[in-house]
């Protein structure tokens, strides 16, 4: 695999802070480009980037869970890191659902925070090399089931739990087991990735 240059984009609209951050990351060796706001991160984004996002979750504007959503309908696979205020964290839960990989109350360590990037760099390389290996992914596809390339396939193309299980004439228990079936044989726990993951095969697997 073609090793691809990681960066941290920085989504903060306090410049104080921006700076500070640029300057702690510099001064850790890691590439970093900063933004004063969500939109004009969202104007730069590319599936070509790689790296992860640290993202304040209050910012005028669109704020941080926004961004987390239109990066979601794009199926980015950039781990993000939200920081919080004191009273942000049951937000930073709710994004952590969504699949933001960590989050960080202020005031925090500096080292904490470098620990936090580390482990999401680390992740972001792994999914990387996943996405690159087309034919493992497209051996993880033929190890389903027809019953859960079906249920994959609904999943890809949005649909819930309850409509699959309507549709199918199944229970939602039994929706949710092949899920994580898929999910498991697919080697992912990530919506997004997953959907990346069969769209990299599409053209090789229909």
């Amino acid at each position: 695999m073609t090793d691809i240059q990681q960066t941290v984009y920085v989504v903060e609209d306090d410049e104080a802070v921006r700076d500070s951050l640029e300057l702690l990351l510099k001064s850790d060796d890691k590439p970093v480009q900063t933004y004063e706001s969500a939109s004009a991160f969202l104007k730069d984004y590319s599936d070509q980037m790689a790296g992860c996002i640290v993202l304040d979750i209050r910012m005028p504007g669109m704020d941080g869970m926004e961004l987390q959503k239109k990066l979601n309908e794009k199926h980015s696979i950039l781990p993000i890191i939200f920081v919080t205020g004191h009273g942000d964290v049951p937000m930073a839960v709710d994004a952590m659902k969504e699949g933001a990989v960590d989050f960080i109350q202020k005031p925090y360590r500096e080292e904490a925070l470098l620990e936090k990037i580390e482990a999401a760099l680390e992740q972001d390389r792994e999914q990387r090399k996943s996405l690159d290996e087309k034919q493992e992914i497209i051996r993880r596809v033929k190890s389903l089931t027809p019953r859960e390339r079906e249920i994959m396939d609904r999943m890809i193309a949005g649909q819930a739990n309850k409509v699959i299980a309507i549709e199918l004439e199944i229970s939602q228990r039994t929706v949710e087991i092949h899920r994580s079936r898929v999910m498991h044989k697919m080697g992912t726990h990530s919506l997004a990735h997953l959907v990346r993951m069969v769209l990299s095969v599409k053209d090789l697997i229909d």
